[in-house]
């Protein structure tokens, strides 16, 4: 992928001339964790521009690690999967992660606070098990965000189908979730949790659903791993 490298034959030098370019591992975190169209992997990777999303998808593409396939039944929609080589990454990508959580320091981590991020995270983590088995909607308020960032709705299906919602979708809301980002992000990373900051929270609706917030809130995969600094 690059055109200078590293020029070893090492296997670990050759690797990373495929994997250590800006944006690469973040953009396979995304395609591990399940998303394949290109505006879904965006909403991962809200940062990185369009064009530069294209150039590393076309590369992974050149490498082998993912494979462009036509969506039969939507004509000019492409699809992104992750070849054998890709899944083989799945362990690569996880033990970064856990690395990253276990010794990168909270503080610096909280700084690159993201709405939309935390938001599409949270979505793709949600456990709708404890949740009424119906259409569920739980709504989201930052009130230290500016109005055009501030409400956020999760949609969960009885299927448990997960939307997530920048604009109210017009369905009756079961929860009010009222908050600071910041809190939220540490919530969601692991750092903490709902009971250790409820006095930085606010719920209108059901009790039944805010007493058992921190079973189905989708939390960080890495979240399991144990911090070592804080």
């Amino acid at each position: 992928m690059s055109q200078h490298g590293y020029k070893q034959f090492c296997p670990l030098a050759m690797a990373a001339e495929v994997l250590c370019t800006r944006w690469t591992m973040v953009l396979m975190r995304e395609l591990i964790a399940g998303s394949t169209r290109f505006n879904d992997i965006r909403r991962g990777v809200p940062k990185m521009s369009p064009t530069l999303l294209s150039q590393r998808l076309k590369s992974l593409d050149e490498a082998g690690i993912v494979e462009r396939k036509p969506v039969p039944t939507e004509r000019g929609v492409f699809e992104y999967h992750l070849t054998q080589a890709g899944r083989d990454l799945r362990d690569v990508v996880i033990a970064m992660g856990m690395w990253g959580q276990k010794w990168v320091e909270s503080s610096l981590s909280l700084k690159n606070l993201d709405p939309s991020l935390l938001m599409w995270d949270m979505r793709r983590n949600l456990n709708p098990k404890p949740l009424p088995d119906r259409r569920t909607v739980i709504q989201f308020v930052y009130h230290d965000l500016p109005s055009t960032k501030r409400d956020w709705w999760l949609v969960i299906e009885p299927a448990g189908e997960v939307d997530l919602c920048w604009a109210d979708p017009g369905f009756e809301v079961d929860l009010y979730v009222s908050t600071d980002l910041k809190t939220m992000t540490a919530i969601w990373m692991g750092v903490t949790d709902v009971s250790a900051e409820q006095e930085k929270f606010e719920f209108s609706g059901s009790r039944e659903m805010s007493s058992t917030i921190q079973n189905w809130l989708g939390l960080s995969p890495f979240a399991v791993q144990e911090k070592l600094v804080s």
